[in-house]
């Protein structure tokens, strides 16, 4: 039997399991994706977006952090997962807020601090504009940022593309209510402009401080936030001047502070995370 913790981020959840100082088993250390697949089905699992283990730090890292989605995919990182981590890092760790968190990922360290009020700031780091370092087939536009024309059953279309340590198409609609949001969610995260599939979000300006987004996770489908997808839309509406560098992002499990200072500077983004229950399931 292996323990587990399962945490939540704005509704976007994730089955948390230790492996620091444990001998766990091979398909834990190495995870079948047969076996992620099943413990994250909401009907005969435990239910979650994805899976993220905790390992002890192979550099300068205090943890080190492998992400599933919930198909049996690895990811790079997750903004969202990472909050849920220095959450589970505080309640297990006695740790004290006010902290660094220092979090290896597959797209880098990434850091997290956590404030007075509790909230969880993490320098998500530089997006990416570069086409071939996203992965997008997209070429730059006006904006500076790598757009293109996404053709579904004759109708087109316009998306850009942000990198954040993963890629993200971000297609701006007039009314969210109004689209057939999981058909072309589906279809875009496997469309062949994004050799390794992408991450997808439909954005509705609200002003310009707010936006509110639709998430389409590559490898887990509509979930109700991502991180990395908040911090790519809000940098996608800076760019395309629709927005102030400070942006309030709206998505179905709630709300994220985005803040990018500009060209050359980080992503910081600020948002909650809590524990929903702990528990054991044999692995």
């Amino acid at each position: 039997m292996v323990q587990f913790s399962k945490y939540q981020g704005l509704g976007n959840d994730f089955i948390l399991i230790e492996g620091r100082g444990k001998v766990l088993p091979t398909r834990v250390i190495q995870p079948d994706s047969d076996w992620i697949r099943l413990i994250c089905d909401r009907h005969y699992g435990i239910g979650a977006d994805g899976l993220i283990v905790v390992n002890n730090p192979q550099d300068q890292g205090n943890v080190n952090m492998r992400i599933y989605n919930s198909d049996g995919t690895e990811a790079e990182m997750c903004g969202n997962g990472i909050r849920c981590l220095v959450k589970f890092l505080i309640d297990n760790d006695d740790n004290i807020y006010n902290q660094e968190y220092r979090i290896e990922t597959l797209a880098g360290l990434k850091i997290a601090y956590v404030e007075k009020n509790k909230k969880i700031k993490v320098d998500m780091g530089k997006p990416i504009f570069i086409p071939e370092h996203i992965p997008t087939k997209f070429t730059i536009g006006g904006s500076g940022l790598p757009e293109g024309l996404i053709s579904i059953h004759g109708q087109e279309l316009k998306t850009v593309s942000v990198g954040m340590g993963n890629p993200h198409a971000i297609i701006k609609v007039k009314d969210l209510k109004e689209i057939p949001f999981k058909m072309w969610g589906r279809l875009v995260e496997t469309n062949s402009f994004f050799p390794a599939g992408t991450n997808v979000h439909f954005l509705e300006l609200i002003d310009p401080d707010t936006i509110k987004i639709l998430v389409w996770e590559r490898g887990a489908g509509a979930t109700l936030a991502c991180g990395t997808g908040a911090c790519a839309s809000a940098v996608s509406s800076i760019m395309m001047g629709l927005t102030n560098n400070k942006v309030r992002v709206i998505l179905p499990g709630g709300n994220l502070d985005i803040y990018w200072p500009g060209s050359n500077e980080s992503v910081l983004m600020t948002g909650e995370a809590s524990l929903v229950y702990k528990g054991t399931i044999e692995a």
